[in-house]
């Protein structure tokens, strides 16, 4: 597998993630949208790192902000749960009028 694809990959990732972030009004759907984006941002990250430097730290470093970034779209989900249970609506024009 070379640079190329790798990249090739990631920004068909990130182009599917953007397509279905900016198309949809399900906040779970924009939600799935945005984190198929931040894992093409992260597959072309890492792709670079292990081709350019092959030592397994620049890997580490993207394993421990993937698992920061996963927590954070948990709590996002919850917040959309939470959304979804006050106003029994899952669309993001429902989401308008948050604050805390």
């Amino acid at each position: 597998m070379t640079l190329q694809l790798v990249l090739l990959i990631a920004a068909a990732l990130f182009a599917v993630g953007l397509y279905g972030a900016l198309s949809q009004q399900v906040v779970v759907m924009v939600m799935m949208g945005i984190e198929l984006m931040i894992n093409g941002v992260f597959l072309a990250g890492g792709g670079l790192w292990f081709y350019l430097a092959p030592t397994p730290d620049g890997q580490t470093l993207l394993l421990v902000i993937l698992a920061a970034m996963t927590v954070e779209m948990a709590m996002g989900f919850a917040a959309a749960t939470v959304v979804h249970r006050s106003r029994n609506s899952d669309m993001t024009d429902a989401a308008t009028e948050l604050h805390g």
